[in-house]
């Protein structure tokens, strides 16, 4: 695979992983109501999420509510806001950098500069998908310790609903599509081209009847 190819393979990657933390970040579902009572038919599920929690009826109502106060948010909340929004506004600009400092891209000169623009974006999507790792992470914890903890009554416990696997997801994505961004930017050198057939300079040669033609000498 070239370079070019890479580029653009961890361009997609990487565009894939920030729609998903975008998703993620918008979604309720970062926990959900744990069925440990043994009872197949419930009354409602409720959901848990950064910026409002919802209760689903059985008869498949649902009502959502938006959290009143920011200060008299769990620690965990208000960080998995922070960085959720800054894994968000940081995808963008790095896709503006990488954009810029793509080989299929004319906005800079070909040369040192437009590799290390392009390098830039593929560090800059590798430090979102280490953001967004946190808040999900830490989610994680919480959950677990709290549905294996003897103290908290079974009404009470806690899953890990679809917006930590979404996170997982779109981490695994900014990783891998940043590092192949990384990887294809140090694979050019200075003014290299990334089609395979490259011209020198023409070189005049004598024909049989005495005239002059000019030939390409393709390297």
């Amino acid at each position: 695979m070239t370079s070019a190819a890479r580029e653009i393979l961890g361009l997609g990657l990487c565009i894939l992983g920030w729609v998903g933390v975008i998703l993620a970040c918008a979604l309720p579902m970062w926990q959900v109501s744990a069925f440990a009572d043994g009872h197949i038919v419930v009354a409602q599920t409720t959901w848990e999420g950064l910026w409002m929690n919802c209760v689903v009826q059985s008869t498949g109502q649902m009502q959502c509510k938006v959290y009143d106060s920011i200060l008299a948010l769990e620690a965990e909340v208000q960080a998995g806001r922070a960085l959720t929004v800054l894994v968000a506004l940081l995808g963008l600009v790095a896709l503006m950098v990488t954009v810029v400092g793509a080989q299929c891209t004319t906005c800079v000169r070909p040369g040192k500069p437009k590799s290390w623009i392009v390098l830039a974006g593929g560090v800059l999507y590798i430090l979102c998908g280490v953001l967004v790792l946190i808040p999900v992470c830490w989610f994680a914890n919480i959950v677990i310790s709290g549905f294996y903890d003897p103290n908290v009554p079974k009404s009470r416990k806690k899953e890990m609903g679809a917006a930590l696997y979404i996170g997982w997801a779109a981490t695994a994505l900014l990783l891998l599509g940043g590092s192949l961004i990384c990887c294809s930017c140090s694979c050019g050198g200075e003014g290299e081209s990334a089609f395979p057939v490259k011209y020198s300079a023409s070189s005049r040669r004598p024909t049989s009847n005495g005239g002059e033609y000019d030939k390409k000498n393709y390297v």
